[in-house]
């Protein structure tokens, strides 16, 4: 006996989500997995290669100027001017931005710890936004743009498809799935 969607009084495909008594319901077209997919690859690339252009450049990577030369209009320049005047934090910006952007594109490649990449991705995407302050054409850019594009790649969880967050959310210690017996991986892998 084959037992679809509408035997279980669910429907396949179909996402839905309350918020503060809001309810929104949508349902993605099977060739959604794909794009989702593609999403993930495409930002995983995107970083691995900025990430290791970085670390396997002649020259030391420095965020120093970039850290010191935001733009006055941005909300955060004061806070990116401390950032790139206090000598400890631009010692560990020149490591976390491109180790992270390596480590980020890495893991989203080969879907692994895939929603902590892509949270680690959007956040990086939201200081490089008030970095790069310039609203002239409107408050979204591509940097906004990438945001959004880590934290759907979180969302929906594009680590489970053909990629390893799959294999390790089945994986089974003493009989049981490990998610099961450590729920918090829900919220790094997938």
């Amino acid at each position: 006996m084959t037992t679809n969607a509408s035997d279980l009084g669910t429907e396949a495909n179909v996402f839905e989500s309350d918020v503060a008594g809001v309810t929104v319901r949508g349902k993605a077209h099977s060739l959604s997995v794909w794009f989702v997919l593609a999403l993930r690859l495409m930002m995983g690339y995107a970083f691995l290669h900025s990430g290791w252009s970085k670390l396997a450049a002649p020259e030391p990577f420095d965020a120093a100027g970039y850290l010191t030369h935001v733009p006055a209009a941005s909300p955060l320049s004061g806070l990116f001017h401390w950032m790139g005047t206090t000598q400890w934090f631009v010692e560990f910006v020149n490591v976390a931005v491109p180790w992270g952007e390596f480590l980020i594109g890495l893991g989203l490649l080969v879907g692994a710890l895939t929603r902590m990449a892509a949270f680690f991705g959007a956040f990086m995407m939201l200081l490089f936004y008030f970095g790069n302050w310039s609203v002239e054409h409107g408050l979204v850019n591509g940097d906004f743009a990438y945001m959004l594009v880590f934290l759907a790649v979180a969302a929906f969880g594009a680590g489970r498809i053909l990629g390893l967050d799959a294999l390790v959310e089945r994986y089974r210690l003493d009989g049981e799935p490990l998610v099961e017996r450590y729920p918090r991986l829900r919220y790094v892998l997938g």
